[in-house]
Formats: C-alpha cells, structure tokens, sequence
C-alpha cells in the first residue's frame, strides 16, 4: 500500500463477450491499471460470506447472508457481498447490488472495504471464518455492525467466558486448558475421565474427540492437533446422558447505554433427541423441548438472557446447553447466526437473519413489532442427512465431529408423526412390521427390554445375538437367535443382504467399535434398512411408528402451521 501497489476490480464477463455484461460481479488483479467498479455515494453495508462449503461449514450460513442482502437493500443500503463461493446463493448476480468473488481474508476484504467506503461490515452470518477476521478488521479501521469484536472474543476466549460465567453465577462443566501433552493430562487428571477435547476456534466440531484415558488423550495431543500458546486445546467433562439444547436468539441490547433497556427474543429451544456427545449439527432435534421441565426452561431462558446483556449483542446469539439431573450448565455461546436459523426460522414463521440484519442496521425489535417469544403449538423435528451411501465401509456412528452434509424438517400436531415425517424426508421411512435385529452395549442391556416390549406390541419380530438375547428372553419376550458376525452364519450382514430384517438397534459396545458392530453398521446403511445407534432414537421410532399405525399423517403447507 505504500508504495502503491493495490488491485484494481473486474467485471466477470457473464456473456463471454459476445455483447457488454453490467452484472456486477467483481474479480482483483494487479495486471491491469483500469478500474470497472462504478462509485456511488450511497450507503454500503459489506457482508462477509461463508467461504467454501465443507461439513460444518454449508448452505445454512449462506441462507443468512442472503437474508440479510435482501433486508438490508429493503431499508436503503447498498449491499456488497464478499464471498469465494459459486456454488451458493448469495453468489447469484440479484442477490446483493454488488458482488466480489474474493478470499475471505484480513488484506482482500480491507480492500474491498476501503475501495467501497464501506459504513460498516457484517462478520456474523458466515459462519466461523469472517468471525475469525472480526477483531483484526476492527483494528484496521472497519465498522463492525452488530455485535463488538470484544464481546466476540469473550465469547471464543475461554478463560475471559469462563470469568463472564462466573460473573453471572452460571454453572460450566469443569473444564482446563492444555498447550501440550503434559498439560493435556494434567487437565483431565484434575477434570475426571472421560473429558471432551477440541482445538479453539473452529466449526463443525472439526478434530474433537470424547477421551476415556490417558492413553487415548496423549494419541490425541501428538496425532489429532498441533497446540500452541495462540490455539490451546481445550478439555471438558464430558457430561454423559445428558440431554443437550441449543438456543437461537435475537436482541439489541447492545444499541442501549443500559442493556436493560434493550429486547431479547429467543426464537427457538431446540431439545436434542440424541444424548450429549452427538455434534449439534448432527443431531435431531425437536422445537419446542418435549422432555424439559417448567423450571429447566426459565433457567435456560434467564441464563440466555443474562448472557445477551453481558455480551451486549446486537443480532443473533446461539447458546448450547447440557441438562444433567436438576442443573443446566453452559456448553458455549456462539454471537452469531448458527446452523440452526434457517431451520427455527422456517419452524416459527419469522427471518430472524431478516430481523437481525435490520437490528445491526440500527433499529430496535420494539420497531420491528418482534418482542415476544414465539412458543408454537405443534411440532418441528430436525433431522439429519449424511453422506454414508457414498462412502461404503465408513462407520455410521455419530460423535462430537459433524459428518452431516444437509437436514430436513418434519412438522406435525402430533410428535411421533413429526419425528416419522422427518425419517421420510431423510429417505429412512420407518418400517410399519417386519423383524427387528437388537445389539446393544452393556450398559444400555436392562433399558432396552422395555423397549423391546414396546416393539413387539407394535408388532414386531425380534433377532438378536446370544448376550442381548438371553436378557430379553429372561424378561418373557420370544427372540430370534443368530449367530455374531465373528462366529459364523446365519448374521445380522447375511439377513440384512437377504432384506430379512426391517429395522437395527444397534448401540456401540465401547470407545472402539468393534469389528461385527462395524459390519453391521455399514450394511444397514448399503441395504437402506433403518437403524438407529442410540436408544433416544430407537424411542422416538417406536413412538413415530405407533402415531402412524394409530392415525396415519396428513400434509399441510408451512404457511397452515403458522
């Protein structure tokens, strides 16, 4: 820049010069002196993309970035869009006024920004990457709208969250801070096995594992991450059986010189249907909760609101909480959209990222008309959808990493039609009868019998392996013995090539999955046969299955729910 070397911008020929193109798409280079971006005087608003598609990282942010195009042009701004993407939306030549296919770094947005005389840029809708560049932009001069950087990094730093939690008297798991190997095992020594470790500032759970020793956690800090003073892997307990909850909210506190006198909407609770330890994007979930006491919800609603006045957000806040017994405690809190939004949007019939871009813009929720939360009186299930078709061999069970590649709503009146509704939509219809194969872990031996009554009243058939088998038998229900996959034949993978069994209960049986559990696991997946490797998944079928043996479902539009 001193010596004067900046780039100047393009126009991507959309008619592959065959007449003149004015879409304003935009590219930098430095071969070439001239300049085709058109100045204005008007008012811009930069909104910082989402970067590449990759899991963890996908279409949901995009979504935000639209909206908020959209809800930004509709009060007067001029939009820029900054994003390297051409496979998204807000890449679309109509999505904003002007668009520039850049790296979503610190020295390509500056120039952007500084060429534009941008009034202020937006870093929370894409997702983790333009929130990374938030405090280095700042301090280059750019106008962050919403949220501050400072309260972006109270929020990522853990021990300045940490010091916030105990401020407002909010229980966290007990949790450390490790830069090496030794401080790793110190941390979990002090914690109690089994601890939830995870490198800071990442998505989609990228590299964060469950550890149950110090043989395990010591693989992890020499193979799975590279820490240092500037990216400590941080180490949780892990809360086990514990029902997780994730919450999206929208406030503009932050625009008040007393938070107090700011709005806090919680557009939505969503209760995981899987236990903790399944990454949040991966998880179904269900809006509103459907297993949460009175007391639980007020606590999570006062928690959230606490929060959102101390970090003094402007826009989205998404809150990740663990229930275990009578407590709630604290996961994380992310200040920006999440995965989530468009899905809460769609459940509750309002854009929140609509509504937030126009907080950040400088209006109030009171001006808005949306100070109330929105408690709908049916059900939206979110299921997942994952790529394991693709990739025969590849183990299905889920954990704290995200291996989903997009989701699917099911929406009902009744809660088991909802849930089998968004089986359907994920191309997993639950069966109506058939045979039933049941292979759980230990642990989970004596809670399955009830449910294996709850099948057989439905009408199903029962297989299982010798150790499952003599547990269900010795609770009166007739079984099917087969043989394990390691012992010989008939097994699970030949009654399942053979379509001979409708629906697989299959928990794992420890840390490393087994052998057999594999096969079975993946052979599910190549016969499209139903499985559900969790017994909150298992219940829910049995629950969709009763509701559609007992009325069938109906379709309806989104707009008859609202």
């Amino acid at each position: 820049k001193k010596v004067g070397l900046v780039p100047s911008y393009r126009l991507v020929d959309t008619c592959a010069a065959e007449f003149e193109a004015y879409t304003p798409y935009y590219y930098s280079t430095y071969d070439r002196g001239d300049d085709e971006v058109k100045g204005n005087m008007a008012k811009k608003v930069m909104i910082l993309g989402g970067g590449p598609n990759r899991i963890g990282q996908g279409i949901e942010f995009d979504y935000c970035c639209v909206h908020a195009a959209f809800a930004l042009k509709e009060d007067g701004f001029e939009t820029i869009m900054v994003n390297s993407n051409p496979e998204t939306v807000s890449t679309d030549y109509d999505t904003s006024d002007k668009l520039f296919f850049e790296p979503l770094t610190l020295e390509d947005v500056l120039h952007i920004y500084e060429r534009e005389k941008c009034w202020g840029a937006i870093a929370q809708f894409g997702g983790q990457t333009p929130l990374n560049l938030a405090l280095g932009l700042q301090k280059n001069g750019v106008n962050i709208i919403g949220t501050s950087p400072q309260s972006i990094e109270i929020a990522e730093d853990r021990k300045l969250f940490a010091a916030m939690l105990n401020k407002l008297d909010i229980p966290q798991p007990p949790n450390g801070l490790a830069t090496n190997e030794a401080e790793a095992l110190e941390a979990s020594k002090k914690i109690g096995y089994p601890v939830l470790v995870r490198p800071s500032f990442v998505l989609g759970g990228r590299a964060m594992q469950i550890v149950y020793s110090d043989a395990e956690l010591s693989h992890y800090m020499r193979f799975a991450v590279e820490a240092s003073p500037e990216r400590p892997v941080l180490v949780d307990k892990f809360l086990e059986d514990a029902t997780e909850v994730d919450v999206d909210c929208i406030t503009d506190v932050g625009q008040f010189k007393n938070p107090a006198d700011g709005t806090i909407v919680i557009g939505g609770m969503l209760e995981h249907i899987e236990f903790a330890g399944v990454h949040s994007g991966d998880a179904a979930m269900v809006l509103p909760p459907h297993t949460l006491s009175q007391k639980n919800i007020q606590t999570i609603r006062d928690y959230t609101h606490a929060m959102a006045r101390e970090l003094k957000v402007i826009g989205l806040m998404n809150v990740q909480y663990a229930i275990k017994g009578e407590t709630v405690y604290v996961l994380e809190v992310n200040p920006r959209a999440s995965r989530t939004v468009p899905f809460v949007s769609k459940a509750i019939g309002k854009p929140l990222a609509k509504l937030a871009a126009k907080v950040m813009a400088g209006k109030t929720l009171k001006q808005l008309g949306f100070t109330e939360e929105i408690w709908t009186k049916y059900w939206a299930v979110k299921e997942s959808v994952f790529p394991f078709n693709k990739f025969f061999g590849q183990d299905i069970l889920l954990s704290p990493e995200m291996r989903s590649t997009g989701e699917v709503m099911g929406l009902d009146a009744d809660l088991g039609i909802a849930y089998a509704k968004s089986q359907m939509a994920a191309n997993a219809p639950l069966p109506m009868s058939g045979k039933l194969f049941i292979s759980v872990s230990d642990a989970h031996k004596t809670e399955v019998v009830k449910m294996a009554k709850e099948y057989v009243a439905l009408g199903f058939e029962l297989i299982a392996t010798s150790g499952t088998a003599a547990v269900l038998e010795k609770a009166g229900l007739k079984v099917e013995k087969i043989f394990k996959v390691s012992e010989g034949r008939p097994n699970a993978v030949d009654l399942l090539k053979n379509k001979q069994i409708q629906l697989v209960i299959n928990t794992p049986a420890g840390q490393l999955p087994r052998e057999d559990e594999v096969k079975i696991r993946t052979t599910a997946v190549y016969t499209n046969t139903p499985i559900m490797t969790t017994l909150s998944g298992a219940k829910a079928a049995a629950l969709g299955i009763a509701a559609l043996k007992k009325s069938g479902y109906a379709v309806k539009t989104v707009q008859e729910y609202h």
